[in-house]
């Protein structure tokens, strides 16, 4: 049976802010009502059949991509690990290992400040990772350096256990 310490826990799943999609949900509203009062009401040179194209066009362009952009990616916070998913079809994943250690950065421009939003850049090395628009980024930046923490200290134990007696639990590596 392995060890508690050995296992990888998820700690937390987040997407960015969904703020972005208001304004694609009110224009959905807008177009819905628009098109619906419009249907058999164009005048002459104009068709219903028109009307439905721009609209799905407006829709498609203008509500789909933009939730499609947000859906895309995720953010997935271990015990172990950070990853950052990124794409629907075609899938991207990148990720940063607690024990390696890497520096937190935390920006947030004053509307970021005022909806409680923030970006985190997490470097080692040339490898960066950006966890955009998280909500409550202070937060998460204690989290992410406590998890460091603990894994470098677990690390640490494990290497002097090791160093101690290399014989011991060899089976289980």
């Amino acid at each position: 049976m392995s060890d508690p310490a050995e296992q990888e826990l998820r700690i937390a799943t987040f997407r960015r802010s969904a703020i972005g999609l208001v304004l694609p949900a009110i224009l959905l509203i807008a177009v819905a009502g628009a098109t619906g009062y419009l249907l058999t009401n164009l005048p002459a040179p104009f068709t219903d059949t028109m009307l439905l194209i721009a609209a799905a066009v407006v829709i498609l362009g203008a509500v789909v991509v933009p939730w499609w952009l947000w859906a895309s990616r995720t953010y997935l916070v271990t015990t172990r690990r950070v990853i950052v998913t990124q794409g629907l079809v075609i899938r991207r994943r990148s990720e940063l290992l607690h024990t390696t250690g890497y520096a937190i950065e935390v920006v947030r421009s004053p509307a970021q400040r005022m909806l409680g939003l923030g970006t985190l850049r997490l470097s080692e090395g040339e490898s960066t990772l950006e966890l955009r628009s998280v909500h409550t980024p202070t937060l998460v930046r204690e989290t992410l350096s406590d998890q460091i923490e603990v894994c470098q200290i677990l690390a640490h134990r494990q290497a002097q256990q090791l160093a101690a007696d290399p014989y011991l639990d060899y089976d289980r590596r």
